[in-house]
């Protein structure tokens, strides 16, 4: 009779965190960025029909790393359970907190297990608040380790060299146009060098508190993207007057003096019908 092949917990554990941080580092960066009006999320990716980063929620956003289809069921199943508790109770009580404990011990019953090889995924929970400092993102990796991250934070690829550059550039308080720059410039930087990212191989979007739906997630569209990365501003958020709104006339045109209504003559008092 053989023997059966031992394997310590501990060596057990450590090639099984090997093999899932291989797989996430085959993978290209997320990075997500507190800005003024929300939470940006931004990903280097060319698939136009696999989405990396979507909305769970009113004001929540998921963004993943790693291989598609695991992240993606945990995507369908975060869904799932964030609609049925805001049927079941109210819109208010799902939160992000709470889903990311619930991704947390989903992960963490997997990579424990012996059963099934560990997911190869890290993931995001962003919340967006009424003010800034009620923001909040959260960070899972493969093994249902949860921290709770402020400012900026990036995973995936070479999130290293991501996270180092975030750190010079960034500052409380951006605006959406320069949050933006930093992060594709972030995710262009590796330890090759930098390179330039092309805006159709670019995914965004935000958390918007600004918005007046109930709905604060929005995908930036390359159109929009592109505006902000050229500094047209205006173009990429102020909507245009409508066509048949008044023109203020200009300084070099002459105007008009306002013409005064006409003043009836004083009557005669000799006038028998005054």
């Amino acid at each position: 009779m053989n023997m059966p092949f031992y394997v310590s917990p501990e060596q057990l554990m450590k090639d099984r965190a090997d093999f899932a941080r291989k797989g996430i580092s085959r993978g290209r960066s997320v990075a997500v960025l507190q800005y003024a009006d929300g939470i940006l999320f931004v990903s280097e990716n060319p698939s136009a029909a696999l989405h990396k980063i979507s909305e769970i929620y009113d004001r929540i956003a998921f963004a993943a790393v790693g291989r598609y289809n695991e992240f993606e069921n945990l995507r369908i199943a975060g869904v799932r359970l964030a609609d049925m508790r805001g049927y079941s109770y109210d819109r208010r009580d799902v939160t992000g907190r709470a889903l990311a404990n619930a991704y947390a011990q989903t992960l963490g019953a997997i990579f424990s297990s012996g059963a099934e090889k560990p997911y190869e995924v890290e993931l995001f929970v962003g919340e967006v608040g009424d003010a800034p400092e009620d923001d909040q993102v959260y960070r899972l990796t493969y093994d249902g380790q949860v921290a709770d991250e402020h400012g900026y934070a990036a995973m995936g690829g070479s999130s290293d060299s991501v996270t180092t550059h975030i750190k010079e550039h960034y500052r409380p308080g951006m605006a959406l146009q320069e949050a933006l720059r930093v992060a594709v410039a972030a995710l262009g930087s590796d330890t090759s060098g930098s390179r330039q990212i092309p805006v159709a191989s670019l995914e965004a979007a935000v958390l918007d508190r600004t918005r007046t739906q109930q709905r604060k997630f929005k995908r930036l569209a390359d159109e929009q993207v592109e505006r902000l990365l050229a500094g047209d501003e205006t173009r990429a958020g102020t909507p245009e007057p409508p066509r048949d709104a008044p023109v203020a006339p200009s300084d070099d045109v002459p105007v008009a003096p306002p013409v005064a209504p006409p003043v009836a003559p004083p009557a005669d008092p000799g006038d028998p019908l005054a």
